[in-house]
């Protein structure tokens, strides 16, 4: 799944979607490289999902810092 199908139903400016796309992108390619089982074939739908709909909370509570919303979407899968 891509964020933006996510984020059609959320109300951002264009720039604050480019953030929010980066650092799922960012995100996701930090899970895949780190060999993380929840980036593997057989969960990277769920977790993907699981991902952007971090990426898009963290953004309704107001923060805009891309490496922050890294961090924090990041952090719910760190075990």
């Amino acid at each position: 799944m891509s964020i933006l199908k996510l984020l059609g139903k959320h109300s951002f400016d264009v720039e604050t979607t480019k953030i929010l796309a980066s650092a799922f992108d960012a995100a996701w390619l930090s899970l895949q490289a780190s060999g993380s089982p929840l980036a593997a074939d057989n969960r990277a739908v769920e977790t993907r999902d699981l991902l952007a709909r971090r990426i898009i909370e963290i953004a309704q509570r107001g923060e805009r810092n891309r490496q922050r919303i890294l961090d924090q979407a990041l952090a719910q899968f760190a075990s």
